[in-house]
């Protein structure tokens, strides 16, 4: 901040009086954005450093994160202070309580499958009643020797091949 200082010539005012003093010469309640400000600095105090954009930009974000002005929709406006705070989109955060010193923050519970108990006896076998069929869909082999044991009409599976109509010669009288 003291090169800053330096830089800029004597006759110009500290940046957040100048900033200040263009949101209120806007007159409107919607505040200004950064290119108002710079051009109404411009035509108020004349010569300005060549850093002026960015010792602009360097002080409007220091002006915002202390409170003394407030971004809203791409402007910068005085802060109210009887104003409530606005909040941003979406849900608002939880409120986050203090933890003892020391604390270690782990997940609730891992991701994914817990991993078996090595020292759980086993299961036992004659839980299982068998219908006398094995579980899920057969294979593809008993499937088929059972359509065709059924169905019997000697066709193969599918759609027949396309008939192609057989060529005549057309001889041409004169």
């Amino acid at each position: 901040m003291a090169t800053e200082e330096v830089n800029k010539p004597s006759s110009l005012p500290p940046y957040p009086e100048m900033i200040m003093k263009a949101i209120e010469a806007q007159g409107d309640n919607n505040g200004a954005n950064k290119s108002v400000i710079s051009k109404y600095i411009e035509s108020a105090y004349g010569e300005l450093p060549p850093s002026h954009s960015t010792l602009l930009s360097n002080h409007l974000n220091k002006m915002k994160e202390s409170g003394e002005i407030v971004f809203w929709k791409n402007n910068y406006m005085k802060s109210d202070p009887n104003a409530p705070p606005r909040r941003g989109r979406g849900r608002p955060p939880k409120p986050k309580e203090p933890l003892p010193p020391g604390t270690i923050l782990s997940s609730p519970r891992p991701r994914g499958r817990p991993p078996k108990d090595p020292n759980a006896p086993p299961k036992s076998s004659s839980v299982k009643v068998s219908s006398g069929r094995p579980r899920g869909r057969p294979k593809k082999i008993a499937r088929t020797m059972v359509t065709s044991t059924t169905g019997s009409t000697g066709r193969p599976r599918g759609r027949p091949p396309k008939v192609k109509p057989q060529l005549t010669e057309v001889s041409v009288e004169q």
